[in-house]
């Protein structure tokens, strides 16, 4: 049997010392965001996204050895352990097999087969079941079973008890499930049907009348009919060639040549199938692919959740935040540069003309008051009409003031402004400004602002709500630290629920820190923020290089640098003709070629670091206190607005990737309902998913293919020659 490290290895092609590197470190309480940042020499610079799948796996393939000695605990206990078998399960690879061959000897609810076992016709499905070259015939060996009095009245009931006990046998034969389960996975097909004679035409439409192999059924179909499923619309089974199966069954269930109970073991091996394998295997066929369906969308999920979070601020700026709505108005808050709350109101654009003439003219005296730049428009109810006044808004003002604004998704927002989190925060505001606050702070800082809420509340997936809670909240989490820790925290600026999102900070030593902070004034140091009440060595060893101090007079206290390398960054520097001043007035633009001439062997004994650690040093020292954000392509402001009517086939437009999904992708064109790009459409060369050319936020160029406004329908197309053709 392979160590857990050598098949970790094995799956993840790396080396054996590395991975036993990172198991080490897991185990001794490290987070992902400090292995992938701060150990990379130890593990061979796996990024993030490799250790997590590696941490995942790891716990997988221990549970597994733990369920192995489980099982093999409970068959030693009922004297039944032979080494063959306690081979087999040591050798298993899966869970699945696992319980194979666990199945013979799990303690089982009162079965046909056990009522048989009951009235003593063991040994004679014993004996049937030999198929020996002189077995009897079984009509004649049932005689001997007939026992009024044991309720077996005749030799057909001898026969039928028998043959209940031969079939579960045979449905409890490991090797029989193994060969059938892929069987199946590579010949059965998933078959939906609607769940009425006259169906309604519904969302589910395309699954009245469906078929697709098993090995080809996509995973966003799996979720699909599983919905439609649960709320009673379709009708979902696996439908396999029986002949076919059979054919496996009996292959190891009746022996050659043939003998007098060859008949009678072939009748109960169909009645194994029918009765007990064939329910069972398909309800394993439909749990894969739910699991591997939901494990799809997780991904995906994570997929477009990181570049959500990871879009460009827009800084510095004074920005308007727009709460659509209908009947309660529409609610604004303008925040300053810094986010602070400097004004709010209610507007009701969409009650008249009247009203909405009223409305431009109170924007227009907040705007000109507070000096605003942006205006963030939530994309909820009523936004069509909200953006639609905005843009006469942005007219009124006239080209001197420069306004200009986005749409920016709101999902969530709703949910965090009634959370106990937003009271504390704005306490004078009622949940409906709280939401403008939080909008018009996700332009300034989507990150920032979306720490705040449930990753599973902003909405960038598909199913999200279907999906095991345990796992999705897991997966969001780890993109939600990792991206909090790659960008990093001004410690002295930063809110509770930011702060415990980095790494080895919890949300009680977060808010020992802000608390600290108000009562102490800022921080001046990392070494500072060991004052803090319950951060001791290992939680700031975890926390330090993630964490900024500005207000610093050390420069590498605003870098990501960690604070056990500032021997090697002032080393560093030393070697290479450099000082400290020179890091804070940015005058190490020669530094990579400095490096260089000097050679890694001589800078990693000098240094006494890799040269992993020393390239991330210096790339911190070449631009202190960077965002990795600003290098992104920045969010797309727009001044004007189009309707669903103003497009016609052909027509050029830039728009911003809202969601990426399975088929396709979702972009903001600057209509009220997002276009789709198909997968086809995306690219001119074959892709087998939307993700390996698009991210959240990305934005891109795409021409208009077909519109049909009874439906609200846009698709869209990426590829040119596509949309000239159409």
């Amino acid at each position: 049997m392979r160590s857990i490290v050598s098949t970790l290895a094995a799956e993840f092609g790396k080396s054996e010392q590395h991975v036993q590197n990172v198991v080490t470190l897991l185990d001794e309480g490290n987070t992902v965001p400090f292995i992938a940042r701060y150990r990379k020499e130890m593990h061979g610079t796996m990024d993030d996204q490799t250790i997590r799948a590696l941490a995942d796996r790891l716990q997988y393939l221990r549970n597994l050895e733990a369920r192995k000695a489980e099982v093999k605990n409970s068959i030693e206990g009922q004297g039944k352990l032979t080494e063959e078998l306690a081979q087999a399960i040591d050798d298993a690879a899966t869970l699945a097999e696992v319980e194979d061959l666990y199945r013979p000897y799990k303690q089982k609810r009162r079965t046909r087969a056990t009522v048989a076992k009951e009235k003593g016709l063991e040994p004679l499905a014993e004996l049937l079941f030999r198929q020996e070259p002189a077995c009897p015939v079984p009509e004649e060996e049932a005689a001997k079973y007939v026992d009024p009095e044991k309720k077996v009245d005749s030799v057909e009931d001898a026969l039928a008890g028998a043959s209940d006990i031969v079939a579960e046998w045979i449905s409890d034969d490991a090797e029989i499930r193994k060969h059938l389960r892929a069987l199946f996975v590579q010949c059965a097909d998933v078959v939906t049907s609607a769940a009425k004679k006259d169906p309604e035409d519904t969302v589910y439409r395309n699954y009245y009348q469906f078929v697709s192999p098993v090995s080809k059924v996509q995973g966003h179909q799996v979720l699909a009919f599983n919905r439609g499923e649960r709320e009673e619309i379709l009708k979902v089974s696996v439908d396999m060639n029986r002949d076919a199966a059979l054919n496996v069954v009996e292959r190891h269930a009746v022996k050659k040549p043939a003998c007098a109970s060859t008949a009678f073991v072939k009748a109960a091996a169909e009645d194994a199938y029918d009765r007990l394998i064939f329910p069972s295997v398909e309800r394993e066929i439909r749990s894969m692919l739910t699991d591997s369906a939901c494990e799809g969308a997780i991904g995906q999920f994570a997929l477009n959740l990181k570049p959500l979070l990871m879009q460009p601020p827009v800084k510095g700026f004074v920005t308007m935040g727009l709460d659509p709505g209908y009947r309660m108005g529409c609610k604004v808050a303008v925040v300053d540069g810094t986010g602070k709350v400097l004004d709010t109101a209610v507007v009701y654009p969409t009650y008249g003309e009247r009203q909405k003439q009223e409305c431009i003219a109170k924007l227009s005296a907040l705007i000109k008051k507070h000096g605003v730049k942006h205006i963030a428009i939530g994309n909820g109810t009523a936004s069509r009409e909200t953006e639609q006044m905005t843009v006469e808004l942005i007219a009124f003002l006239g080209h001197g003031m420069d306004v200009s604004y986005a749409i920016v998704n709101e999902a969530g927002a709703s949910v965090y402004s009634a959370s106990p989190l937003a009271a504390k925060e704005f306490p004078e505001f009622d949940v409906n400004l709280r939401s403008a606050v939080s909008i018009a702070r996700r332009l300034q800082d989507p990150l920032a602002e979306l720490v705040k809420i449930d990753p599973k509340s902003i909405g960038v997936g598909q199913y999200q709500h279907d999906m095991p809670e345990k796992r999705l909240s897991e997966t969001l989490t780890g993109v939600v630290e990792d991206c909090v820790n790659a960008v990093g925290v001004d410690v002295n600026t930063a809110s509770a629920p930011l702060l415990s999102r980095v790494s080895g900070l919890n949300a009680g030593v977060a808010s020992n820190i802000v608390k600290y902070r108000e009562e102490n004034g800022s921080f001046t140091s990392r070494r500072q923020i060991l004052k803090v009440p319950k951060l001791g060595e290992k939680a700031f060893e975890q926390c330090a290089g993630f964490l900024r101090v500005p207000e610093s007079g050390n420069v590498l206290d605003n870098t990501a640098v960690h604070p056990e390398s500032y021997a090697a960054a002032e080393t560093l520097l030393k070697l290479c003709g450099y000082t400290e001043e020179d890091v804070r007035e940015g005058r190490l633009s020669e530094l990579r070629e400095r490096m260089k001439k000097i050679g890694e062997k001589r800078l990693t004994e000098a240094c006494n670091a890799g040269m992993p650690t020393l390239n991330d040093v210096a790339t911190e020292l070449m631009k202190p206190g960077r965002d990795p954000r600003d290098e992104l392509p920045a969010p797309l402001l727009r001044t004007d607005v189009l309707e669903i009517k103003d497009l016609k086939p052909g027509m050029e437009l830039k728009g911003t990737v809202r969601n990426v999904i399975d088929f396709g992708a979702f972009v903001d064109i600057g209509v009220h309902q997002d276009g789709l790009v198909h997968i086809s459409q995306i690219s001119n060369r074959y892709i087998r998913h939307p993700s390996e050319v698009l991210s959240v936020g990305d934005v891109v160029t795409v021409w208009v293919l077909e519109v049909d406004e009874k439906k609200n329908r846009i698709s869209l197309t990426m590829r040119k020659d596509r949309a000239k053709k159409e």
